[in-house]
């Protein structure tokens, strides 16, 4: 199995020939699909779902499937129909040779006057260290009801701080930690992000640059 990080909250899960992409925003490399047998997307925002991208992907492999919550849907199903899937919280699916669960139903609150989204969060089964979980939370600090091995953790966001994404890494209590949602996150304050969290999360605390890829 192997993980390339892409830019922002963009990732890429390869198995068997099967390429799985979660989050292909307008922030991600427009090749961060290239491949895919499956998307998915955990919410609406633009940094975290391009319709560009998305149908790129569809039109390139017509076997290819999306998997999302019905605001995403409701924008591609149309033009592609039977390959558009709506999952909400409590779902659980295959997609691209994964075990998927679905966690969660709202994004971050960003501010009392801003109206919140939907959102979902995905456990991806076999995609951890050691063949263990791995949940991609989107814009939220969702606790699943799961072990998780390896979390992508939201490190920086307009709806977060420190303190909560150290807590929240505390209450998932993965095996390790890899940064997501970083595009916005300079490299000089790279290294107190990693310092704070890596000293205070309780567990491994990593990072991958855009484009590199770890095999397991």
């Amino acid at each position: 199995m192997r993980l390339t990080k892409q830019t922002h909250s963009c990732v890429r899960l390869e198995r068997d020939g099967q390429v799985l992409v979660i989050d292909p925003g307008g922030f991600t490399e427009a090749d961060a699909v290239a491949g895919a047998t499956a998307i998915l997307v955990t919410h609406e925002h633009p940094d975290h779902f391009s319709e560009e991208h998305l149908r790129a992907a569809l039109d390139a492999n017509p076997a290819a499937t999306v998997w999302t919550l019905r605001s995403v849907a409701e924008r591609l199903a149309a033009a592609h129909p039977g390959r558009i899937r709506t999952v909400g919280h409590g779902d659980a699916f295959t997609a691209a040779g994964f075990d998927v669960e679905v966690h969660g139903e709202w994004h971050a609150v960003i501010h009392p006057d801003i109206p919140r989204v939907t959102n979902v969060g995905f456990l991806v089964e076999g995609a951890g260290s050691g063949g263990g979980a791995l949940f991609h939370p989107g814009d939220a600090l969702t606790v699943p009801n799961r072990p998780v091995d390896t979390l992508l953790l939201p490190v920086q966001a307009p709806w977060n701080k420190i303190s909560e994404v150290i807590d929240y890494v505390r209450e998932v209590a993965p095996r390790r930690a890899y940064d997501i949602h970083d595009a916005l996150l300079t490299e000089r304050a790279r290294p107190i992000y990693d310092r704070q969290i890596g000293a205070l999360g309780g567990t491994e605390h990593l990072r991958l640059a855009p484009g590199e890829t770890i095999a397991r």
